[in-house]
């Protein structure tokens, strides 16, 4: 495509990603700007939803300590809480039993959360950041490209995306090319493995003083239950069974208004095992006796997955470089230990906004002086609890056993620990070739798992089903959003050494290995990716690390309710 003339939009404060982060730190800038009378100031917030809250997905606990510091008033204000948590569980599972354990771990105590949709929660945000009367939002637009001062080093703004092209790259006739909008502050808050912060973190080395970070994948359904059966604000967290030992994660069930269950399952994705499957272990922990009667009479009505950041406190890059600050998941601020990072987003947002309004008055958008971000974190809450929990996630590279070891030391050692910091690589590296993982051959238990389970349809579901009920939609006649930069490499030695782990790690069946007689290798990899649900495990979890995860044309992706 040729050169495209593009129009420039100049604002003070660009956000990209109107998440709890992004919209948090959107009307704090609001605040500020009516008590300094600033009427002028320009907020623009760009979203690649559809709609606010079509890409949320999320658990969902919250701690109300972020929302309560930057909308006092909120549940006044109509903030729609699920539920009040009534009640905490922890179960250690077994194949086919399961231990009550008998006291709740003080992380996992959630007395005075709540239990929320975080979809609904982000559109209610929005709605708050309408009222201010000073924030432009703009979904159905992504983020496609940093823009760059002259010196390579200070980021000036974001390039959107274009619309209308075909799978070619050919403009169709519907073409609306992408904006570049200059900023004197970009807040990037897009979640978990930004499609911009990536490069940027690699441009700018700002992780060249944290460890690699460490993800893990949630999947998760919602169950419609029989009317008066389910009592809101009762959560339960689960270890073991499906899991592995040497696989860290477990499983949550919360009740939710109007009869809802939310169930779900997270999966380090620094496992070892290259023919592990989450949405396969998801499957199975809902084929539990204890699970099955919790669901029975009950109807599948939504899916969702998303990967998050476990690495913790010691794998936050450097959160800010010259006219760019990282706010909320995107920067790792999520507490693995407490399980939850809608309260640290906020914060962090809140706070990356008070950073921004401080340059603004300086008129100085230098690193410099956008390091006070740093130093305000390091100053509030966020830092004292994430700092806490800061060796969390390293004790489960010696097992599930070893994790919880480790965990009760953290609570009896004031957060240190006895495992260390971690083994100081990414969790992709941890995945093992198939004839190392399984003693040199594949053996029957492998041959078994390669092959596709069957599922009923009422309990238990195919990926293709899931995607279904993720409401996910894309428009084919564009270029794909999942670059594969050698697709040799994946008939080829991944197939040999990992027998291409993309078409199980994957919850929603985008990548397939199919026969292609003119392939020299006779065999070729697939791409649908009109089943992509935005989770961005095939970013993080590649052991190539060959895939790349780019936004696809603004609007498309999976259209959540209350996930």
């Amino acid at each position: 495509m040729s050169e495209i003339e593009r129009e420039e939009l100049e604002v003070d404060v660009l956000i990209v990603g109107a998440g709890p982060a992004g919209l948090g730190a959107a009307i704090r800038l609001a605040q500020i700007a009516e008590e300094q009378g600033l009427d002028e100031l320009m907020i623009v917030v760009i979203e690649k939803a559809a709609e606010l809250g079509f890409h949320s997905c999320s658990g969902a606990i919250m701690d109300p300590r972020g929302i309560a510091e930057l909308l006092p008033d909120y549940r006044a204000q109509g903030c729609p809480i699920e539920a009040d948590v009534v009640s905490d569980e922890l179960w250690y599972m077994h194949e086919n039993d399961r231990i009550k354990v008998p006291f709740t771990p003080g992380p996992l105590q959630n007395h005075g959360c709540h239990v929320m949709s975080l979809g609904r929660l982000v559109q209610w945000l929005g709605e708050q950041a309408e009222a201010t009367g000073r924030i432009d939002v703009f979904t159905e637009t992504a983020g496609a490209e940093i823009l760059y001062a002259d010196d390579g080093a200070t980021v000036r703004g974001v390039r959107t995306g274009d619309k209308g092209v075909d799978k070619d790259g050919n403009p169709k006739g519907n073409f609306e090319p992408g904006m570049d909008i200059v900023a004197k502050v970009t807040i990037l808050t897009e979640g978990v493995r930004g499609s911009l912060a990536k490069p940027l973190i690699s441009a700018l080395g700002l992780d060249a003083d944290s460890d690699p970070q460490v993800y893990a994948v949630g999947i998760k359904e919602l169950w419609q239950m029989p009317r008066g059966s389910v009592t809101p604000g009762e959560v339960i967290h689960t270890m073991g069974w499906p899991l592995k030992d040497d696989t860290s994660g477990g499983g949550f069930i919360y009740t939710m208004a109007d009869d809802i269950i939310d169930l779900g399952l997270v999966v380090g994705l620094d496992y070892r095992d290259p023919l592990l499957e989450p949405h396969k272990l998801f499957q199975q922990l809902k084929t539990h006796p204890v699970v099955r009667k919790i669901l029975a009479g009950g109807k599948m009505i939504q899916y969702g997955a998303k990967a998050l950041p476990e690495g913790g406190y010691h794998t936050i890059p450097r959160p800010y470089a010259g006219g760019v600050l990282l706010a909320g998941d995107v920067a790792a601020f999520l507490n693995p230990m407490r399980l939850k990072g809608i309260h640290t987003a906020l914060e962090t947002g809140m706070l990356a906004a008070e950073t921004a309004m401080d340059a603004i008055a300086h008129d100085d958008f230098s690193e410099d002086r956008l390091a006070l971000y740093r130093t305000r974190i390091g100053g509030s809450w966020v830092e004292e609890e994430l700092r806490f929990s800061r060796n969390f996630h390293a004790g489960f590279r010696h097992g599930t056993i070893g994790g919880l070891f480790n965990a009760g030391m953290i609570l009896a050692t004031n957060g240190h620990g006895v495992l260390g910091r971690g083994p100081g690589k990414a969790g992709h590296e941890e995945m093992q070739t198939v004839d190392h993982y399984v003693d040199g051959h594949v053996g029957d238990d492998a041959q078994k798992r390669f092959t596709r389970p069957k599922y009923d349809g009422e309990l238990t579901f195919d990926k293709l089903t899931d995607v279904y009920s993720s409401g996910t939609k894309h428009e084919e006649d564009q270029p794909c959003h999942l670059h594969v930069a050698d697709l040799d490499l994946c008939v080829t030695r991944c197939t040999t050494e990992y027998a291409n782990p993309c078409t199980r790690f994957c919850p929603a069946q985008v990548y397939n290995i199919v026969e292609d007689e003119a392939a020299e290798s006779g065999s070729r990899l697939q791409i649908d990716f009109g089943n992509c649900v935005h989770c961005k495990t095939c970013d993080i979890a590649d052991p190539y690390q060959v895939i790349t995860w780019v936004t696809p044309e603004g609007g498309d992706g999976p259209r959540y309710d209350r996930l």
